[in-house]
């Protein structure tokens, strides 16, 4: 029997799989090691954060009334505006792209290159000050920094997946849309673009995980989100330790829950995508044989 192979090396024959159990052993091994160095350092009695004391306060109404659940809606806020803003905005600038007037083409080009480039901390702080010294928006600075901020980044790579996702589209499909009368932007918008989305819809869910995890980026700017919540809390009870891994079960949560949501639409698209071309099984097999034809 040959073994089989993969795109990018042969699969491991016997000694192969052997060495490798022995290493994932050892680094298990290792892993497990340091994980209870971790916890021996954490529950020594001069760190004081394992203990049963550092864990009580969140048995409390007021520690959630008051301090996380007010971070994580604040957190969910700026991350669900800067979701659809980024979607609106990115799928403009990836068909602004692939627009065939020159002018647009450039300008969304040089939009997108520059904002992909720059980091979102740095665009949080511009899209801040901005709105402090130019726009004067009282006590609504933090909020719009961090929104701002999310929105350019992540419109800047979400075009880039629209682009690839449609330029990785057969181009007889185009082709096939004007020759039927219809217009570039037609072509666009009924033919390329629903395919595109979908086809790059992993990524588009990896990217909106990112906005909401970086919404703990405006920690910085002074924005009250779970992050500042958590670290207010910690200060106050003097439990560091099991906040932070409150706070990272919470984004895990979240984030899982997303990722779900965005998989089951994915689902659905494909399956919608699928029924057109399928034959329907519902129908007695005789009736799907091609017809006799006698000759008489």
């Amino acid at each position: 029997m040959s073994t089989p192979t993969t795109v990018l090396f042969d699969a491991p024959g016997p000694k192969a799989r052997v060495r490798h159990l022995i290493i994932a052993i050892a680094g298990l091994v290792l892993l497990l090691l340091l994980l209870g160095l971790v916890v021996r350092g954490l529950a020594n009695p001069r760190n004081n954060q394992l203990t049963a004391e550092k864990w009580t306060p969140f048995l409390q109404g007021s520690t959630w009334l008051d301090y996380l659940l007010p971070g994580l809606l604040s957190t969910l806020k700026a991350a669900g505006l800067a979701i659809v803003l980024s979607l609106v905005l990115g799928i403009l600038l990836g068909i602004g792209r692939l627009s065939t007037i020159r002018v647009v083409s450039v300008a969304c080009g040089i939009f997108v290159e520059f904002f992909r480039s720059v980091p979102v901390l740095v665009m949080m702080l511009f899209a801040y000050y901005f709105a402090l010294y130019v726009l004067h928006l009282a006590g609504n600075q933090p909020f719009f920094g961090v929104v701002v901020g999310l929105v350019f980044y992540n419109a800047s790579v979400i075009a880039e997946l629209i682009r690839s996702g449609v330029g990785s589209l057969p181009r007889g499909q185009r082709e096939a849309g004007l020759a039927i009368g219809l217009t570039e932007s037609q072509a666009m918008w009924s033919i390329l673009l629903p395919q595109a989305i979908t086809a790059m819809l992993p990524s588009l869910i990896s990217q909106l995980v990112v906005v909401l995890k970086d919404t703990a980026l405006g920690y910085i700017i002074g924005y009250y989100d779970l992050v500042r919540g958590g670290q207010t809390f910690s200060t106050n009870f003097g439990n560091l330790i099991p906040t932070m891994l409150v706070m990272a079960a919470m984004y895990i949560v979240i984030n899982y829950t997303l990722t779900r949501i965005a998989h089951a639409v994915e689902r659905s698209l494909q399956r919608r995508g699928r029924a057109g071309g399928e034959p329907d099984e519902s129908l007695p097999g005789e009736l799907t044989q091609p017809p006799v034809v006698t000759q008489l």
